[in-house]
This record gives structure tokens, C-alpha cells and sequence, in this order.
């Protein structure tokens, strides 16, 4: 067969198929309508992205809060993104209200094999809600001390004094006992000195006193507390509180401890009894 027989015979089929009409009624309809619904996709999912930067940035201003702003961002970004797949959808033809059954049915099933994750997720929206922590504090939070660093959609970040970031459930931290060292502007620094029954309770009050004095980021008021506190077998306890600012904490604690110690040493104090 020449070429000018095969054209033919394509020619041919080509009019039995109709092409015209083809095109008319399959290709430009539906090609139209998958281009519109991929340009509603790609358009949906940067105003997306900026909507729901603009809403974060808008709770961040209000409360102050970096945690919260990036929690709200990520929910309402995966929110506006599924308005936009469902409207693209809905563009090629699909019967969306299937869909949302569908979805809301799928959302049952997965909600219940991750019931742990919503209890996360529930956990994250009620910290968010009575904010006992905020980005910054020093929390002890379900098992575990650090700095908090993020709160997310179901975990905690916290940072530990030894620079480890250490992830929590929001469910077990919501759950369990919440202490925040951070929250409030001072506080009180707990010490306990061992002496021996034989040793001047007045002289070693005396010297703790003046290890107190010297130290300047010891507040005066509420003035500091020396006091037996408690009367062991082998040694008396003297409770020491004073109060610091939260920042000057630790140093204070560590900074006493040595004072006193070296002063003791130098008065010959011994710490039990013999």
C-alpha cells in the first residue's frame, strides 16, 4: 500500500470516529474544566498559605503568643487547603457532598485508630486555651524539666538545662501536674545546713546571716528566713529562705551553698555530731 492509500484509509477512520465531534463534546468540555480546576488548586493553595499567615500573624499580635500564632497557622492553612480540593473537585464534576460524607466517614475511621492523637491535638488547642506556660518558661511538664521551645499540633518541644529537645504528648502534659518556675518574678530559694548538736546554733545563724547580707541579689524583702528546722539523730537542720529574683535562682543557690560552706569551715563548724 502507497502512502497516499494509507492517508486514505486514516482520513477514513478518522470521519467514522466522528473527530469533530470528539472534540467538541469530550476534549474542550472536560479539558477546560480540569484546567480551570488545576488553576483553582495552585491559585487555592498560595491564598491559602497567605490567609492563613495572615490570620497567625493577626492571633500573634493579639496575644502575644508564638506558640499559639504558629498553632493557628498550621490548622487554618490545612482548613483553607481542603475548602480548595473540594471546590477543585467540584470544578471537574465530582459530587462533592459524596465527598464530604466520605471524608466525614474516613475522619470517624481514622479518629478512632488515632484516638491518642486527638487527645493530642485537644490537649494542644486547651493549653493554648489557658496558656499555663508560654514560649520561654522553664517548665516541669508530664515527667520532664526544660525550657519551652514549641507547642504543636501534638507535641510539646521542651529544652533541657543540658541543651537536649525533648518531645512531650500535649495529652500527657495537660494531664499531669504543670509547675512553671518562670511565671512569676521571684522566688524563694530552699537551703538546708547540717550542724552538729555540739556547735552555737546562734554562731552558725550568725554567719549564715552574713553570708546572706553579701550577696546582692538576695531581695530584702521579704527579708530572708533562718530557722531550725528540724532535729535530725545525727545533726540539726537549719532551714535558710531567702527570696531572689526568678533570673538569679540558681546562681544565688549555688553561690550560698559555697559560702557557707568555706564559713563554716573557717569557724570550725562540723556538720555531725561525734
Amino acid at each position: 500500500m502507497d502512502i497516499q492509500a494509507q492517508i486514505s484509509a486514516i482520513m477514513e477512520q478518522l470521519e467514522h470516529m466522528n473527530l469533530h465531534s470528539f472534540l467538541t463534546d469530550w476534549v474542550i468540555p472536560y479539558g477546560t474544566k480540569i484546567l480551570f480546576a488545576i488553576l483553582i488548586y495552585l491559585v487555592g493553595k498560595s491564598l491559602a498559605r497567605v490567609l492563613s499567615r495572615v490570620l497567625g500573624t493577626a492571633v500573634g499580635h493579639s496575644s502575644k503568643d508564638d506558640m499559639l500564632q504558629g498553632f493557628v497557622t498550621s490548622i487554618s492553612y490545612f482548613l483553607f487547603l481542603l475548602i480548595v480540593i473540594i471546590a477543585a473537585l467540584s470544578q471537574i464534576g465530582i459530587n462533592t457532598s459524596s465527598l464530604v460524607a466520605l471524608i466525614g466517614a474516613a475522619g470517624l475511621a481514622v479518629g478512632l485508630a488515632l484516638q491518642n492523637s486527638l487527645q493530642n491535638f485537644a490537649a494542644g488547642v486547651m493549653i493554648l486555651i489557658f496558656k499555663p506556660f508560654r514560649k520561654g518558661d522553664y517548665i516541669e511538664a508530664g515527667g520532664t524539666a526544660g525550657s519551652v521551645r514549641q507547642i504543636g499540633l501534638l507535641v510539646l518541644e521542651l529544652r533541657t538545662g543540658d541543651n537536649k529537645s525533648v518531645l512531650v504528648p500535649n495529652g500527657k502534659v495537660f494531664a499531669d501536674r504543670i509547675t512553671n518556675y518562670s511565671r512569676n518574678q521571684t522566688r524563694r530559694v530552699d537551703l538546708t545546713f547540717d550542724i552538729a548538736y555540739d556547735v552555737d546554733i546562734a554562731q552558725a545563724k550568725e554567719i549564715i546571716k552574713k553570708c546572706l547580707e553579701e550577696e546582692t541579689r538576695i531581695l530584702t524583702n521579704p527579708a530572708p528566713l533562718i530557722v531550725v528546722g528540724a532535729l535530725t539523730t545525727n545533726c540539726v537542720q537549719l532551714f535558710v529562705r531567702p527570696w531572689v529574683r526568678t533570673a538569679d535562682y540558681w546562681g544565688v543557690y549555688y553561690g550560698i551553698t559555697e559560702k557557707v560552706k568555706l564559713a563554716f569551715d573557717e569557724a570550725n563548724i562540723t556538720r555531725y555530731t561525734k
